[in-house]
């Protein structure tokens, strides 16, 4: 993930509390808003839902956003700028709250509130690479394909144990059905065709397992596809390209935290130092 390190001062912050953080931690969410309020002059918004947290993005003027959140909260800034072709202008700051955190960390966001705030203030502007897709959608991280019937499983909802338990308790008191397992269709390997700057890397006639596509260096992805075998696990295929092209059946796949699909085919193009975050000065 290729990146470029630039100063990121500035006395005037939009912070965009997440409603998701403020129901699962807030404490955590107040330590940020002390942290942040005593380094810099800020203004708070705590959007109720998606259309709020774009309005907010969209009417920050000069100040620099910060959001409070996790990575789904992260993705959908970097999404709205995107659409709104403003990215190039905008370097994004996150103090991760939540459950879903793994993209943070690997980006390399302190995950402590008062960390991650202090990095807010006193840390500098890092560009990334972006992988975005034909529909116009954007990847920070990881694509990743499963096999065929195993679409990848949505994260738990963060702060809803209560729902976890209600299930797991009407599932003990209702009568169990007849199973419908035999007429699901079974897990297995995928058909798919792989193309890296047009060029063939796995065809249909042969059989994948899995499918991933991550953000390389100097402006490339890195494409590793592990094919189906019998007996001994066959060796993973790997390219690196500027686009990416995936098509054949049907098939789901995992975008950082979001599971999108069913699609027949989908191409990804690295942009890149398309987007800048605020990480700490190393």
């Amino acid at each position: 993930m290729a990146e470029v390190a630039t100063s990121a001062t500035s006395d005037q912050l939009l912070v965009v509390i997440d409603p998701v953080a403020r129901r699962t931690d807030g404490e955590s969410v107040r330590i940020a808003k002390d942290v942040l309020g005593a380094g810099a002059q800020t203004k708070l918004c705590l959007p109720d839902g998606p259309e709020e947290f774009a309005r907010a993005l969209a009417r920050r003027g000069s100040r620099r956003p910060v959001v409070i959140g996790d990575d789904r909260a992260l993705v959908r800034a970097v999404a709205l700028l995107h659409r709104r072709r403003e990215l190039a202008a905008c370097a994004l700051s996150l103090v991760p709250v939540g459950g879903a955190l793994d993209l943070a960390r690997s980006l390399g966001v302190p995950t402590g509130a008062v960390a991650a705030a202090r990095a807010v203030l006193e840390g500098v502007e890092r560009r990334m690479d972006l992988l975005v897709d034909d529909s116009d959608g954007v990847v920070l991280g990881a694509v990743r394909i499963p096999p065929l019937g195993a679409a990848p499983a949505p994260e738990a909802e963060p702060g809803r144990p209560w729902l976890r338990t209600c299930q797991s308790l009407v599932r003990t008191l209702v009568p169990s059905r007849p199973s419908r397992i035999a007429s699901a269709p079974e897990t297995g390997p995928a058909r798919l065709r792989v193309e890296v700057d047009g060029k063939t890397l796995v065809d249909l006639h042969q059989s994948v397992r899995t499918v991933s596509v991550v953000p390389g260096a100097s402006g490339t992805a890195r494409v590793e596809v592990r094919p189906a075998s019998v007996g001994a696990e066959a060796s993973p295929l790997a390219a690196e390209g500027r686009t990416v092209t995936v098509s054949g059946a049907h098939f789901r796949y995992r975008a950082d935290a979001l599971v999108s699909g069913p699609v027949r085919t989908r191409t990804w193009e690295v942009r890149e130092e398309a987007w800048g975050i605020v990480l700490p000065a190393r």
